[in-house]
């Protein structure tokens, strides 16, 4: 049986469309996990974390190498990339703990982070 890795989470489903377009056409297969349910009620997207992208296990490495090329990085509110204060590389994305039940119940209470993807550092803006 496959196992899949998942590349990341998108809040809605039309954010992950391009990238599931370059990596099949690289020969490499998709899986939108709750793809169907966004489609169905997007409002809920932040109370399950969005839709996923995954792939098998087994084309992780190809499937990283052209989503690293391709992603949209954090940016701040001028359109500057989010630059890690430890490493100084700009790659972050936004990324939220959810660890409480109050912010796995109310999502859109919880402050905004960032997560480097180089070093892998959370930082709040």
């Amino acid at each position: 049986m496959q196992e899949f890795y998942t590349l990341g989470s998108f809040e809605y489903v039309a954010d992950v469309q391009i990238i599931k377009g370059k990596l099949e056409s690289e020969g490499i297969p998709v899986f939108l996990r709750d793809e169907n349910t966004l489609n169905s009620d997007p409002l809920i997207s932040n109370a399950i974390g969005g839709v996923k992208l995954q792939v098998y296990t087994s084309d992780m490495e190809k499937a990283l190498k052209i989503y690293n090329e391709i992603r949209n990085y954090a940016i701040d509110d001028n359109g500057n990339p989010i630059v890690c204060p430890n490493c100084k590389a700009e790659k972050s994305e936004v990324y939220y703990d959810r660890k409480t039940i109050f912010y796995k119940l109310f999502p859109f209470f919880e402050k905004r982070k960032y997560k480097c993807l180089n070093c892998q550092m959370i930082t709040r803006p």
